[in-house]
C-alpha cells in the first residue's frame, strides 16, 4: 500500500471497469465540507500521491483517483488506439460509483488529456476544468495545425522512451545515482532546478507505483520508414498520447463548454515549446542522429498548440484563462502549493 498522509482517507472503489484506489480529503473548513468536491487527476509516471498535499490544503472537500496501471489501482492494459479513453472511461466509471456529477475536475500533463476527453464524452460530470501542464491536444508527433509529422507518427509511442529509466522503474530504484533514476528525472524534469520540499521520497514512492510493460508503461511500437525509424504502436501509454491516436481538438464545438483555468510553468521541461522529451526536439539539438530538418521533423509547438485550441475553444463560446508560474516546472501544484490553491479555489468559486 501506497504513504497515505494524515487527514487523507484512502478507499478502493469497484466499478464496472476495474478496481479503483481513491484518495478522499474533507477539507479545511467544516462549513464548506458540503461544497461540489474538486476532482484530481494525475499524470504519466505518478499517483494520486502527489497531490496529497494540496487536498490537505484545500477547504472544500477533494477526490483523486488513480489511474489503471498507477498507484493502487489495477494495472488493466490500456488500448492506445482508443487514445485516452481507457484512462477517462475509468475517471467517468469511478465519479458514477461515488454518486458525483458536476464536479470541478483538475487534470494534470496526461491527466489533463483525460480530462478533456472526460469532458467530450462525459459532460455532465464536469463543472470547471482545471489543466496544468496538459499533453497537448492534438497528441505528440504534431505540428502547428496538428497534422502529424509523418502518416505513421514516427517518432512517438513506447519505442521512444529510455529503456533504462524503464528499467529502473521495475526495480524500484530509489538512488539518484544515474540520469535515468526515477528521482534524477523528478529532479532534473518534474520541478524546477533547486526545489526541495522534503517529501521526495514521496514523489518518487509514487512515481515507482507504474506499472511497466507493453500494455502499461511504454507500450508497444513499430518499425517505421521515416526518421528515427519506429512509430506509434497500438498498446500501452506512450502510444495513448501520440497523434496517431488522440485528438482532443473536440472541445472547440462541443456542445457543453465549462470555464477552463490553464496553469503551466515558465520553467516545464516536458510540456514546452521545444521539450527534450521529444525526439524531434531530440534531433534538432544532434542528440539523436540523422535529423531530417525542420521541414520533415520540426519540434513540437505544445504551448502554443494548446493556446491555439484554447483561442478556438474561446472563440467558439467557450472562455479559458492562462496562468504563468514564472518560477516553477512541470508541477506547479507542488512547487507554489498556496499560490495554486489560490487561483484553483478562484477559479472554482466563479463555477459553482
Amino acid at each position: 500500500m501506497s504513504t497515505i498522509l494524515a487527514g487523507v482517507e484512502h478507499a478502493f472503489v469497484e466499478t464496472d471497469r476495474l478496481r479503483a484506489s481513491v484518495l478522499r480529503a474533507p477539507g479545511t473548513d467544516a462549513g464548506a465540507r458540503d461544497a461540489t468536491p474538486i476532482v484530481l487527476i494525475h499524470g504519466n509516471v505518478s499517483s494520486s500521491l502527489f497531490f496529497q498535499p494540496l487536498m490537505l490544503a484545500l477547504p472544500r472537500p477533494s477526490v483523486a483517483i488513480d489511474l489503471r496501471g498507477y498507484g493502487d489501482s489495477e494495472a488493466l492494459p490500456v488500448d492506445a488506439t482508443r487514445g485516452l479513453r481507457d484512462l477517462s472511461d475509468d475517471v467517468a466509471s469511478v465519479l458514477d460509483a461515488l454518486g458525483l456529477s458536476g464536479v470541478h475536475v483538475v487534470g494534470w500533463s496526461m491527466g489533463g488529456g483525460v480530462v478533456l476527453q472526460l469532458l467530450l464524452d462525459r459532460p455532465e460530470l464536469v463543472r470547471s476544468i482545471t489543466l496544468q501542464a496538459p499533453v497537448p491536444p492534438h497528441g505528440f508527433g504534431s505540428r502547428l495545425d496538428g497534422t502529424p509529422c509523418t502518416p505513421d507518427a514516427a517518432g512517438t509511442g513506447g519505442l521512444g522512451v529510455n529503456a533504462d529509466f524503464i528499467a529502473r522503474l521495475e526495480a524500484g530504484d530509489t538512488s539518484a545515482d544515474e540520469p535515468t533514476s526515477p528521482r534524477s528525472v523528478f529532479r532534473s524534469s518534474y520541478v524546477a532546478p533547486g526545489f526541495y520540499d522534503g517529501r521526495e521520497d514521496l514523489w518518487v514512492e509514487s512515481m515507482l507505483s507504474t506499472r511497466t510493460g507493453p500494455d502499461n508503461q511504454p507500450g508497444d511500437g513499430v518499425a517505421s520508414d521515416s526518421w528515427p525509424g519506429f512509430a506509434a504502436g497500438g498498446r500501452g501509454i506512450l502510444n495513448a498520447m501520440s497523434v496517431a491516436h488522440l485528438d482532443l481538438t473536440g472541445i472547440v464545438e462541443a456542445s457543453v463548454k465549462p470555464t477552463i483555468l490553464w496553469i503551466r510553468g515558465a520553467h516545464d521541461a516536458i510540456v514546452a515549446d521545444e521539450s527534450f522529451f521529444e525526439f524531434n526536439t531530440l534531433g534538432k539539438h544532434g542528440i539523436v542522429p540523422g535529423w531530417p530538418g525542420e521541414e520533415a521533423a520540426p519540434p513540437q509547438p505544445m504551448i502554443a498548440q494548446t493556446r491555439a485550441v484554447l483561442d478556438a475553444y474561446a472563440a467558439s463560446g467557450g472562455a479559458y484563462r492562462e496562468v504563468v508560474f514564472e518560477g516553477a516546472g512541470h508541477s506547479p501544484h507542488l512547487e507554489d502549493e498556496a499560490r495554486f490553491a489560490e487561483e484553483l479555489l478562484a477559479h472554482v468559486a466563479a463555477n459553482d
